[in-house]
């Protein structure tokens, strides 16, 4: 987009192999002035750059009850304790004001991690926003052609949801939390109802340093978690694996570790061969270079790491 960022790129392919593009614009220099807009192609194959043949923008709108689910959150919350990295957050009155102003509710949701498809055929595009600190799901039941607005996930400073479906249908959003109040830990929340509602976010077991995480679900019904797995920093990046859907953490493998580095924002997927493919920010130290790192690897080197 011609002078203005354009960020957050989210791909997608969809169950009928249409390639997607969802990503933000920033508009007046503000992450709660972004609008998410989208692409879509089905000739990505051949060299060159996809033909896209649509884009459009996808508007939300979180609804009447948008405030009482952010107050939700909220309420047994000192906002003032949290320092939040230069952004600036409004005392507990003033954000469920604004959270009923319609302009400002309607703008800023961003993507960052990868979409979900149901057993039932809806589409979940789960979203944040640095306005409210919040997240909620972008929801599809027509494939695409139209979206909607699923109720907040509650919580407070909460941010990049990533979204896995248990066998029993629960689905499960982890996310990171702004600000530096103990224990850091990665937030959970669960719904129960195809991403429409969610419960209050909670701290989890496992250690983080308010930074962006992702959670998947494996073919075999193991979920493997990518995140930094400390308190402190992005120099330690981590893969963690789960047998009983996410209700504990206790296989761990390190992709990195380097004092002073950072790896951060990743990304990962399965591939149809069972191989996990991740990609991350790669700084090894702080002065070097910065790159995209793609490490693939067998998931079962996670449980024993001196696997080959």
């Amino acid at each position: 987009t011609p002078e203005f960022p354009d960020l957050n790129p989210v791909l997608f392919i969809d169950p009928d192999q249409h390639l997607w593009l969802f990503w933000i614009v920033v508009a007046a220099e503000r992450w709660e002035d972004s609008l998410l807009k989208y692409r879509i192609s089905d000739d990505y194959l051949g060299p060159g750059p996809p033909r896209w043949q649509w884009q459009d923008i996808v508007l939300l709108k979180p609804g009447a009850d948008f405030p009482e689910r952010v107050a939700s959150g909220v309420a047994s919350e000192d906002l003032e304790r949290f320092d939040y990295g230069g952004h600036s957050i409004s005392p507990i009155d003033s954000l469920i004001e604004s959270a009923g102003n319609l302009s400002l509710q309607q703008r800023g949701w961003m993507p960052r991690n990868h979409l979900v498809v149901l057993p039932s055929g809806r589409w979940l595009l789960p979203l944040y926003s640095d306005g409210f600190y919040v997240g909620l799901m972008g929801i599809s039941d027509d494939r695409g052609k139209t979206w909607r607005a699923g109720g907040a996930i509650p919580g407070v400073a909460l941010n990049q949801p990533s979204v896995v479906r248990r066998r029993d249908g629960t689905l499960v959003a982890y996310m990171r939390r702004e600000g530096r109040i103990p224990p850091l830990r990665v937030q959970v929340s669960t719904s129960s109802d195809e991403g429409e509602t969610w419960t209050v976010a909670e701290s989890s077991d496992v250690p983080n340093s308010n930074t962006s995480l992702e959670v998947i679900a494996l073919a075999d019904g193991r979920w493997v978690m990518i995140y930094n797995d400390q308190e402190q920093g992005r120099d330690s990046l981590a893969l963690a694996m789960s047998e009983d859907e996410g209700r504990t953490w206790p296989h761990r493998r390190h992709l990195e570790q380097s004092a002073g580095g950072q790896f951060h924002y990743p990304s990962i997927i399965q591939t149809s061969d069972g191989r996990l493919h991740a990609t991350y920010t790669y700084q090894p130290g702080p002065d070097s270079q910065k790159a995209i790192k793609h490490v693939s690897l067998d998931p079962d080197t996670i449980r024993d790491p001196g696997t080959p």
